[in-house]
């Protein structure tokens, strides 16, 4: 007699999970099946708008044919070598990446935090090598309420204390000034200091924008002071804020942009570090390394995003789409809205404290199915793909201001 498997509810499924899964996360109570363009559908076969786009990861949403048709190509043929050996899809990818960047060289990595912790160390190498720093004396500055990672490293410069808590002790060489603050940054900057290290706009604090200028007054402060200027585009970057790169809003290059998250398609880990030639030439074969970063089957997927965004479409469509969210947000504004920041296809949104917390919120829009993700207190984030179409935004645009118009 041949039984057949019994498809699991979402409360089975969540509830098998607390018993084996670390609780590091606290994901709304959606189990999500499968999932195409902008949209997802969870075990009993409820479709949600997915406006949070895997924190920036999904920039080309939910299995973009350009990108699966990549991975199934690469798959047949190869998937891992290890740096020990090369492999024919590496070169390539990188050569085009830092085309797309206006860089030099590129460290390929897996995930986000491997990227800014491979980028600290590069900058006090050169900081040793080039600059001349006494050895063990480099400084690197950043700026409060930043978001890198969560690797012992990155919390001890963070000042999010859920982050940092019971992690000690940190690692030291770096120090704190406030965001979008050009004379404090000129203050912390010494003969010690290796680099600069900021997000052009503060995605977990809420979409942080700096003030125009700012980012211009960072790369003209670090040429000035002999350092480097290293910008992280983990999340703000790949087309996200309507240019390739947030710095491009400035028309700034840095010496060294971190990349990640959409850089994989939503289909593996991939990140890099891109470099001018001076800068990633500090390094040596053994003093750093990875055995998945770089592999084929990243690079294929890589370069298949690469192409993408060499079209200009994705930028074009949230630069275009940011005008409509800005709008949308602009109208509930005084109606459950206290605020909001946004750039391209990208916006953190103050909701009346009165009305709930960012996850209630979160919470009431999932049971009308949009899905968003709260940042801090009363705080949400709206970043959904790049693939989203104009009355999909409308439609979840509308939903927020019937979620609030309800109340508490």
């Amino acid at each position: 007699m041949t039984t057949v498997a019994r498809t699991r509810s979402s409360a089975e499924l969540i509830g098998a999970e607390e018993p084996v899964l670390a609780h590091n996360y606290h994901p709304l109570p959606v189990v999500v099946a499968r999932a195409e363009g902008a949209w997802v559908e969870d075990v009993e076969g409820r479709r949600y708008l997915d406006m949070l786009a895997g924190y920036s990861a999904l920039n080309f949403g939910h299995r973009h044919p350009a990108l699966i048709e990549a991975a199934h190509r690469q798959l047949d043929r190869l998937t891992l070598t290890s740096r020990a050996f090369h492999n024919d899809r590496l070169a390539g990818f990188a050569e085009r990446l830092a085309a797309l960047t206006g860089l030099d060289m590129v460290l390929p990595m897996n995930t986000g935090a491997e990227a800014v912790e491979s980028a600290v160390k590069v900058a006090r190498k050169w900081a040793y090598d080039v600059k001349g720093v006494p050895d063990g004396r480099a400084t690197i500055v950043v700026a409060a309420d930043n978001f890198h990672g969560r690797t012992t490293t990155i919390v001890s410069f963070s000042t999010d204390e859920t982050a940092r808590a019971g992690f000690g002790p940190f690692t030291p060489g770096f120090r704190v000034v406030p965001y979008n603050d050009l004379a404090a940054l000129e203050a912390a900057v010494d003969d010690t200091t290796a680099a600069v290290l900021i997000e052009p706009i503060q995605g977990e604090a809420g979409v942080n924008i700096p003030d125009d200028g700012y980012l211009a007054g960072v790369r003209d402060l670090t040429r000035r002071a002999g350092c480097l200027f290293v910008a992280d585009e983990i999340q703000s970057g790949l087309g996200r804020t309507g240019h390739t790169l947030a710095v491009d809003h400035e028309s700034v290059v840095p010496d060294v942009v971190l990349l990640g998250k959409a850089l994989g398609g939503g289909i593996v880990p991939v990140s890099a570090v891109v470099a001018r030639r001076e800068v990633l030439g500090v390094l040596h074969p053994g003093e750093h390394g990875s055995t998945f970063g770089g592999n084929p089957l990243a690079a294929a997927v890589g370069t298949a995003v690469v192409e993408l965004l060499e079209t200009g479409e994705f930028q074009r469509r949230a630069a275009e789409l940011g005008v409509v969210l800005r709008g949308g947000l602009q109208a509930l504004v005084g109606k459950g809205v206290v605020g909001f920041r946004s750039r391209g296809l990208w916006a953190g949104v103050d909701v009346d404290p009165a009305l709930g917390t960012g996850r209630e919120v979160s919470e009431r829009l999932m049971r009308e199915g949009i899905l968003v993700k709260d940042t801090h207190g009363s705080t949400i984030r709206l970043a959904p793909p790049l693939t989203v179409r104009g009355e999909e935004l409308r439609e979840a645009l509308e939903t927020l201001g019937k979620v609030l118009g309800q109340g508490g």
